[in-house]
């Protein structure tokens, strides 16, 4: 299989307010906008994509319709207290402290309307024992 593109897709029953909180705190763009559904761009990387999805529409399974759950997004960032200090500063929830970690990420936590869990990293470098543990052209630096 020949992957072309990838993004996750939250499904939520409040769809224009969780596009908001992306364009908003996370520097996305609406590509593609209806009441059901809202294709997301980076303003600074196109590469970058996120959709939201009305988690009852008919495109959904009937079994699989609902809200998100147990996912977290990760965003790789240069300047992660940059991004923290504008993120608490706006009143988003810090679910995590800011913090380095030793298997090699600074990062902090918070969430989205729906709950969803964001992760925002910088990979810095692990300690001795978790480097060992990365293949080699995967090791932060």
């Amino acid at each position: 299989m020949k992957v072309t593109s990838y993004y996750p897709v939250i499904m939520t029953g409040n769809v224009a307010e969780t596009a908001a909180f992306y364009c908003d705190h996370f520097g996305f763009q609406p590509a593609f906008e209806a009441d059901w559904y809202v294709h997301l761009q980076s303003k600074e990387d196109p590469g970058v994509n996120l959709a939201i999805l009305d988690g009852s529409h008919p495109t959904v399974p009937e079994a699989a319709r609902g809200n998100v759950s147990g996912l977290i997004l990760n965003f790789e960032v240069e300047d992660p207290d940059a991004e923290y200090a504008r993120l608490k500063g706006a009143g988003l929830p810090i679910l995590l402290e800011l913090r380095d970690e030793a298997f090699g990420q600074r990062h902090f936590i918070t969430a989205d309307p729906n709950g969803v869990l964001i992760d925002v990293i910088k990979p810095i470098p692990p300690s001795a024992e978790f480097a060992e543990q990365y293949a080699q052209d995967a090791l932060p630096q």
